[in-house]
């Protein structure tokens, strides 16, 4: 049965693979820009940083202006802060509304050198009020947590609230509040100070507004 067992294992992910690959390869693989963008968005997602920077590689070369973005993410998921900044910047001066938020985060970190927060703010308001760009929703959870987290702006939980719901109206009622309180639990190096009080405080919120996870998180973070 071992053998059988590790064929299905086998077959199971090659038939993976190609469910990701399958919608856009052919024409990434053709080419095209921006099928090699939603092949790299994909591959992200699904957890294959090394495949993802490939083809984001490729699509940015191609002239995706997004895929810079992505390339940007990836790099500072990575702890490359430096080259996440430069791509970040190449991407908000084309024109990316991924790039800009992106940028927005690198801007309030730490890690990424002198912090502006005015010029991340200017930014983020600019994406986040186009609620027809898929980057709004972003936008609006960093709005909110900037504003949760009171560092060199004023914190202002009421403000912050009215950001995470938008974010949440955008994706799905009390995800926005329920992922500041897993950030402000698990903190973000060069931005956020882990804080129970915090955790507890977004993801009761979160749980109010009917997002079981949130209650589920709430509820353990509170054992401990």
């Amino acid at each position: 049965m071992k053998p059988l067992y590790l064929l299905l294992i086998l077959f199971s992910s090659l038939v993976c693979a190609e469910e990701i690959g399958g919608q856009y390869l052919k024409q990434a693989e053709a080419g095209d820009s921006r099928a090699q963008y939603y092949l790299a968005e994909t591959y992200y997602s699904s957890g294959d940083d090394k495949q993802a920077e490939t083809w984001a590689e490729k699509a940015a070369k191609n002239g995706d202006v997004d895929a810079m973005a992505l390339l940007s993410q990836i790099k500072f998921k990575h702890g490359d802060l430096a080259q996440a900044k430069g791509l970040a910047q190449q991407a908000t001066v084309a024109g990316s509304s991924p790039g800009a938020v992106m940028l927005a985060r690198l801007l309030v970190n730490t890690g990424a050198g002198q912090t502006d927060y005015p010029q991340a703010l200017t930014l983020l308001h600019k994406v986040a009020g186009n609620t027809e760009d898929d980057a709004a929703v972003d936008a609006q959870l960093l709005l909110g947590l900037i504003y949760a987290n009171g560092v060199e702006v004023a914190q202002d939980d009421v403000q912050a609230a009215q950001w995470f719901k938008q974010s949440s109206t955008l994706s799905r009622t009390g995800y926005a509040e329920y992922w500041a309180g897993q950030v402000f639990h698990q903190g973000e190096a060069g931005f956020i100070t882990p804080n129970k009080q915090k955790a507890l405080y977004w993801l009761n919120l979160s749980c109010s507004e009917g997002f079981d996870t949130g209650c589920e998180e709430f509820d353990t973070l509170s054992g401990e």
